[in-house]
């Protein structure tokens, strides 16, 4: 199914006005609302199933720009690039959609699974495979970069529309009521 999402996604130019929230358990960081449940909001008669493929790979951009725009708030630190990693990242539309949201380049490494070297390099260091943090930097590899193509106003009209859906996910459940519902 993850390998079909990427070529139904790319057959339409964008999601129509189509938003999907997957607050499927709450929204957690940075909106932290049980209260929350999913969403799909903006439907017409025009959207069609690949218009809400598109929508689900840019609620991953959104709920990552979620993140990293609070993150920038507690810091004033801002991104200059996203360094991706997982599975996810060998969907070149993603990639491209992340970097138009956020306005920055993403870039993907030539090991895009890194949980394991996360464990293996601090071991390794430990015992001496490498001699130092240095050594372990120069392992990364790049893959592919993205650039943004979009403009301010672009990105900021579709993260407008994102955070409107997200409000409209709010309030679903009582917060008492069981998860189950």
């Amino acid at each position: 199914m993850a390998a079909e999402i990427e070529p139904l996604a790319a057959s339409v130019p964008d999601s129509g006005g189509l938003c999907f929230v997957p607050a499927f358990s709450g929204l957690f960081a940075p909106h932290w609302r049980a209260d929350a449940r999913g969403a799909i909001v903006g439907l017409s008669r025009f959207q069609t199933k690949a218009h809400l493929a598109r929508a689900a790979l840019e609620a991953i951009c959104f709920q990552t720009r979620d993140v990293l725009d609070a993150m920038a708030n507690d810091s004033g630190v801002r991104l200059d690039v996203l360094k991706v990693d997982g599975g996810a990242t060998s969907n070149d539309l993603l990639m491209q959609s992340q970097a138009d949201l956020l306005g920055v380049p993403v870039v993907r490494p030539v090991v895009s699974e890194t949980t394991a070297l996360g464990a293996a390099y601090p071991a390794g260091l430990a015992v001496g495979v490498w001699n130092d943090l240095e050594t372990l930097r120069r392992q990364w590899r790049k893959d592919r970069r993205w650039e943004p193509r979009w403009s301010a106003d672009q990105r900021d009209e579709a993260y407008r529309r994102w955070r409107k859906a997200v409000e409209r996910s709010f309030g679903w459940i009582d917060v008492g009521q069981a998860t189950a519902d």
